[in-house]
């Protein structure tokens, strides 16, 4: 995300901010334009998700989505009652980690509330940490569906394993998965990606995405001909890559993305902790 960008929504997300008691809170009026929705329906729906979210994770709804009323002005002097929410830190993080997350203000959001401290280099490390984990978390998905469609098609677990590897070898110039992982230094019990920047992890998802579809489109079967899909797509993947000066294999290892995962569920209780004070004895107007 661009830092420009970045500091324009910082700015309008703490020109909103609110605190009462101590507890800093938004109110869901207010984010429901800040995260780009256009109707309250739909956001509604967002909210609804969130505290479902919330009661899940064993924390009162109240204390971090109390409701409240405000007047709007409708013009030429008449005003109308509405219902709102005042979200804590907490509330909000849920909900942009609800929203739709194609928008850039989502984005942000997921991030903005989930740093305590508001100092913007802290928040693009975790916007980039949170691309990373998508990143990832889209190869998985995208892994998992190539599994099922080759499994139809008669090839089993090894030979999956046969034409990833090999899919691998021609991304990375070469090197097979598990010299990769030498090279890397990554533990052969783990999965290379896990410990790949998020450029490489999102290659090798476009490239496995293009297999899915010809396998699909062109109902190929068995293992040689997916494998030779799933190879022709990679060195295409590559070139692409080598036009724009990048080689795969000689970029630096990324942290251990469970230990990313890890540090995000900690930040999450981090937040909710942050913010158990409760609101709703401030409910009406600010």
């Amino acid at each position: 995300m661009d830092k420009g960008i970045i500091t324009k929504l910082k700015k309008s997300f703490e020109d909103y901010a609110h605190e009462t008691d101590g507890v800093e809170f938004w109110f869901a009026r207010d984010l429901q334009k800040l995260l780009g929705y256009d109707k309250w329906e739909n956001f509604l729906n967002v909210i609804e998700k969130a505290k479902t979210a919330c009661e899940k994770s064993g924390y009162e709804i109240l204390d971090h989505f109390p409701d409240v009323r405000k007047m709007v002005d409708l013009g030429s002097g008449a005003k109308r009652e509405v219902e709102d929410f005042m979200l804590t830190r907490y509330a909000c993080y849920l909900t942009a980690q609800n929203g739709d997350s194609q928008k850039e203000e989502i984005a942000f959001a997921q991030s903005y509330f989930a740093i305590q401290t508001r100092k913007q280099e802290l928040i693009e490390q975790r916007i980039s940490l949170v691309e990373r984990l998508q990143a990832r978390q889209k190869l998985v998905a995208s892994e998992t569906e190539l599994s099922k469609l080759i499994y139809e098609r008669g090839v089993d677990g090894d030979g999956f394993a046969r034409i990833r590897s090999k899919g691998d070898q021609v991304l990375f110039g070469g090197y097979t998965t598990a010299k990769m992982k030498d090279k890397l230094g990554v533990p052969q019990s783990r999965p290379l990606a896990d410990f790949l920047p998020t450029i490489t992890i999102t290659a090798k998802n476009l490239a496995t995405e293009i297999t899915n579809f010809n396998v699909k489109k062109d109902d190929l079967q068995g293992e040689e001909r997916i494998t030779k899909e799933h190879v022709l797509n990679n060195a295409d993947v590559r070139q692409l890559l080598s036009k724009r000066g990048i080689k795969p294999e000689e970029l630096p290892p990324e942290e251990d993305i469970q230990k990313l995962e890890r540090r995000v569920r900690k930040d999450e209780k981090q937040i909710a902790q942050s913010s158990k004070k409760k609101l709703a004895k401030n409910r009406g107007s600010k």
